[in-house]
């Protein structure tokens, strides 16, 4: 009976002292922050890790579509590619178009976007959006 006794007091304090070492430190939390056709032109200031959601109308269904432009300094990751949401369920429905980005590395990016069809590069772009992004450590 005491040999039980030992060995479950053994069993409990080594899975007690097992969780304590195996328990991984909580990460920091991260902050996601939308930006639309009113922000044009904003400075968004994030920490590293946070989330920023672009989200623009669009019509891929005309052949136009949002590009991201080259960025002499990359403190963002683009995560996946463009979601589109239709305003309806009509073919062709304009709506809303998402990209989203991670802030990766501390310091300051101007984010360029152009909306225009891919295959017209001596047309100006229909439209244009921009934001400045500060990402903090």
């Amino acid at each position: 009976m005491r040999k039980m006794a030992l060995f479950t007091v053994a069993v409990v304090l080594g899975l007690a002292l097992g969780t304590c070492t195996l328990r991984a430190p909580k990460p920091p939390a991260t902050a996601s922050f939308t930006v639309t056709e009113k922000d044009v032109g904003a400075t968004i200031e994030m920490n590293s890790a946070d989330e920023l959601v672009v989200a623009l109308q669009g019509n891929p269904g005309t052949g136009y579509a949002w590009e991201v432009l080259p960025a002499d300094v990359a403190v963002l990751e683009q995560v996946g590619e463009w979601e589109f949401e239709p305003q309806s369920n009509l073919a062709g429905a304009p709506g809303t178009m998402t990209l989203r980005f991670r802030a990766v590395e501390a310091g300051q990016q101007v984010l360029q976007l152009v909306y225009r069809r891919p295959w017209e590069t001596d047309v100006p772009p229909l439209d244009t959006f921009e934001v400045t992004v500060i990402v903090n450590q």
